[in-house]
């Protein structure tokens, strides 16, 4: 639980309630894990651009079993999931041992996949696959060149690198853990880039072009660099924020290269993309064999701590996340 207290100051820990202080749904789901995110970090900050009302409880991710149901679209002991919508952000999320959730929220559990599995791929593995969709949708084949992930060892980063690379891209993996090479070579990259050289702060409209399409989770320069430096008709797939909200740049890449910025929303994507997905996942780009080095499991109690590392660049992969207090 996030609280402001009477100083101003945000308080984030694990406090017992009852299930009739939940949010009113449709669906009530017995929490079997969730995982923390870059926007679950934040909300445990009480980041104005997360959290709307105090008290408030964080987790943008969920998994479970549905215990009650007002929706004739689910049952009792139904396993599902549930990511973005306005779960952890408009309404309390998965951080607990029950959710109340929209009906409109709930996606059933694909067959080939557990309530773990789920919760590895969580929000970061849903929007990695909308930024390969993106890519692919450019019409953009492997043999195009290379594609460039930035925050390469967080949890959009890694999936994104391993997605691409089953698929066939030859991906170069940007990263300022250059200890954590190895891992990214295991999970496909074919190159890793030091933070350093895919930020370009001079001021020049375009750089040499480098990289057919990119992925990036940090905004800023390293953004401006990557599309500065893309190839002709190139597309790069914009998620994230972790670095800078700015955009340093001129409409040069678009104008004279016909560059594309494809803008990623995973929160209020529609059911129907949604549920595709979900699909994609558990099928032909399931991905699970590679991230296992990459996850690991905390209980509530070590979600403050581990979200505190998570902002400070301390953290790398997927955090699976128990309702459990230790």
């Amino acid at each position: 639980m996030v609280r402001r207290d009477d100083d101003n100051d945000v308080l984030c820990s694990v406090e017992q309630i009852g299930t009739d202080d939940l949010p009113a749904g449709d669906v009530e789901i017995e929490v079997g894990c969730s995982s923390l995110n870059y926007k679950d970090a934040l909300a445990c900050q009480g980041h104005p651009g997360v959290v709307r009302n105090f008290p408030h409880v964080p987790g943008i991710d969920c998994a479970g079993q549905v215990v009650h149901s007002d929706s004739r679209k689910f049952q009792s002991g139904d396993e599902v999931l549930v990511t973005g919508q306005g779960l952890g952000s408009e309404q309390w999320g998965g951080y607990a041992a029950r959710v109340r959730v929209p009906a409109e929220w709930v996606v059933p559990l694909p067959k080939g996949l557990t309530i773990d599995d789920a919760m590895a791929y969580g929000t970061a593995g849903f929007t990695a696959a909308q930024c390969v969709a993106a890519i692919m949708h450019h019409g953009l084949e492997p043999d195009a060149g290379e594609v460039v992930v930035t925050g390469a060892t967080g949890g959009v980063g890694t999936l994104s690198i391993a997605i691409l690379s089953k698929l066939g891209y030859r991906v170069a993996a940007v990263t300022g853990k250059p200890e954590q090479a190895r891992l990214l070579q295991q999970l496909g990259a074919v190159r890793i880039v030091s933070r350093e050289d895919a930020s370009d702060k001079s001021d020049k409209p375009l750089l040499a072009a480098k990289w057919a399409a990119g992925v990036d989770t940090v905004g800023g320069i390293a953004l401006a660099t990557m599309l500065r430096s893309m190839q002709y008709r190139g597309c790069v797939a914009a998620c994230g924020l972790a670095a800078d909200h700015g955009l340093p740049l001129t409409v040069y890449p678009f104008i004279l290269r016909g560059v594309t910025l494809a803008g990623i929303d995973s929160a209020k994507c529609p059911r129907e993309s949604r549920l595709n997905f979900w699909q994609s996942l558990e099928g032909e780009w399931n991905v699970l064999d590679r991230l296992q080095p990459l996850i690991r499991e905390i209980p509530l109690a070590k979600v403050p701590d581990t979200a505190r590392d998570m902002l400070a660049g301390k953290t790398y992969g997927r955090t699976l996340v128990r309702p459990t207090v230790a």
